[in-house]
């Protein structure tokens, strides 16, 4: 088919909802990928049926993914591009988390990348296609009290770096976006807290938290064509976050 399709994974809330949306407004063929189908079903409720496919999967389980892979190639005919957004958190220090925790959370943060990355790219090289993958400020320095979050969201920015090296001659493009707290059921906790909430504030210099739909735009932009010359980019979307070396402000 000559319309496009992209896999959104975790494509039931917040930023992979957001993703969603914004292919599916852009003409794509779009695969909501996530373990509630009653939240996919909700997000694509008044979508025309023939551009859109709902996939109740864990990605972090091999038989699931294939059938994620299977089912789109059935239904669309190739995949173009993959938005690996599907994660989850874990807090606490390591005394606290345990090895079940621990796993589960670099499960689905990062080996679900690579599962789906792995046998999507068959299909993605022949399409020329892209990956988007989703990693975090937390995968590009360290946070108290989430050191398995931090550890799974630092393998997806490196994975990204190696696996654009690898694929270079084969034109498909691996990037990812690093955002900081976004408006997402992931960030109730920080927001619920005031004190906690304002303290990111102050640490974030355009004074606000992300919103889905600003991650959505950037992924959607190093999936497009205009960003064919972005490659093995970790792009931070965090508000001005990472510009600060840390230091307080002089007049504070």
């Amino acid at each position: 088919m000559s319309q496009k399709t992209v896999i959104v994974t975790g494509a039931g809330s917040g930023i992979g909802k957001a993703c969603a949306q914004l292919f599916y407004s852009e003409d794509f063929n779009v695969v909501l990928v996530g373990r509630t189908e009653e939240k996919l079903k909700k997000v694509s409720n008044e979508w025309e049926s023939k551009k859109f496919l709902i996939v109740s999967a864990d990605i972090s389980k091999l038989d699931n993914v294939k059938k994620v892979i299977g089912e789109t190639k059935k239904t669309f005919g190739g995949i173009d591009v993959l938005v690996n957004n599907a994660g989850v958190g874990e807090m606490g220090s390591i005394d606290e988390v345990d090895l079940e925790a621990w796993n589960k959370v670099q499960n689905i943060n990062s080996t679900g990348v690579f599962l789906m990355s792995k046998y999507c790219m068959p299909h993605l090289t022949e399409s020329r296609g892209s990956i988007v993958n989703l990693s975090s400020v937390s995968g590009l320095g360290g946070d108290w009290g989430a050191f398995a979050y931090n550890a799974s969201k630092g393998a997806v920015s490196n994975f990204t770096r190696a696996l654009a090296l690898d694929f270079q001659k084969t034109k498909v493009r691996v990037n990812a976006v690093a955002p900081t707290m976004t408006d997402t059921p992931m960030a109730d906790g920080i927001q619920e807290n005031q004190k906690l909430y304002d303290k990111f504030m102050e640490r974030i210099p355009m004074g606000r938290p992300g919103k889905p739909n600003d991650i959505a735009e950037a992924i959607y932009f190093l999936s497009s064509d205009k960003a064919e010359f972005i490659n093995g980019v970790v792009l931070p979307v965090d508000g001005g976050l990472s510009a600060s070396n840390g230091q307080p402000p002089l007049n504070s």
